[in-house]
């Protein structure tokens, strides 16, 4: 099986950002001049999706102006013979075939890939979180691609949380897969959403990556309401986990949770200083500063 099609949910309210999100969607703030869900769409691109499903909800209206061509602004451009921009602009709305469906209640991530179903279909499919940009030499998706070739089951991209931030996150109990993937694979056992930290069955926590096997709708028709009153995703796959084997994979990459405000300064200064145009420049500034 192929995973084809990549799921965005982006129908939250992004209160942590208040007020710069309350008239535009969190996933369209930038880290320096590229939305945030604009990483994630290049990563599922990167990995081979073809198609995008992107979740949204009221007020996200912006995501779909960014996917969809610009006509007043490319033709300005054209006339103004900026060429450079106008590539920018072309190949954001040419990069990719976008759906949309509308989740019409906040009732969690479960909720949201639920809502999905009709367009994913009878097939294996990808979740990307927006808010989780990872910096990988091979992008994150692509390398959870290669894990699913093997084995043809969900895999689930964790991270190793030290500490009391263990109880913001859904958490695996797993045993290594021994010889495969350098020792990043193991086989999950249980899952527990944001345990306590002396609860937690590990330090593995669950990042937002996702490759799923259609059977996760079953999973979450049949999963009550958890944590906040919420469908938790984290629960549909403890119950896809008595009928299927799941994987999780320990990823090569670093993870920037821009859904964070700390977490999207730290990734908008790190991403800076990586380009061309900007990271001399911002470097110099950045040793003046009275530190």
């Amino acid at each position: 099986m192929r995973v084809r099609k990549a799921v965005f949910p982006a129908a939250g309210l992004g209160t942590r950002f208040l007020p710069a999100t309350k008239a535009q969607p969190k996933e369209m703030l930038p880290l320096v001049d590229k939305p945030i869900i604009q990483y994630g769409v290049e990563e599922a691109l990167a990995a081979g999706c073809d198609q995008i499903i992107i979740v949204t909800g009221r007020g996200k209206q912006a995501i779909e102006d960014h996917f969809d061509h610009s006509y007043e602004l490319e033709k300005m451009l054209e006339e103004r013979k900026k060429t450079d921009l106008l590539a920018i602009v072309r190949q954001i709305s040419d990069m990719i075939h976008v759906a949309y469906v509308r989740q019409k209640e906040a009732l969690g991530l479960g909720h949201a890939v639920l809502t999905a179903r009709e367009l994913v279909g009878d097939e294996p499919f990808a979740v990307l979180l927006a808010d989780d940009v990872i910096d990988a030499p091979v992008p994150c998706l692509k390398q959870m691609m290669e894990v699913f070739r093997e084995t043809q089951c969900s895999v689930i991209a964790t991270q190793v949380v030290e500490g009391a931030a263990i109880s913001s996150y859904g958490v695996i109990a797993a045993k290594p897969v021994d010889g495969k993937f350098s020792g990043r694979l193991y086989e999950i056992t249980d899952l527990v959403e944001k345990p306590r930290q002396q609860d937690a069955p590990s330090k593995n926590a669950i990042i937002g990556r996702y490759i799923l096997t259609p059977r996760i709708f079953e999973a979450l028709e049949s999963t009550a309401l958890g944590s906040g009153g919420e469908l938790q995703l984290t629960d549909a796959m403890r119950q896809l986990l008595k009928r299927e084997k799941i994987y999780g994979f320990l990823f090569e990459g670093k993870r920037h949770d821009t859904g964070d405000k700390l977490g999207f300064l730290k990734a908008t200064v790190e991403f800076a200083l990586k380009r061309p145009d900007l990271g001399k420049d911002l470097r110099e500034w950045l040793k003046s500063l009275p530190l």
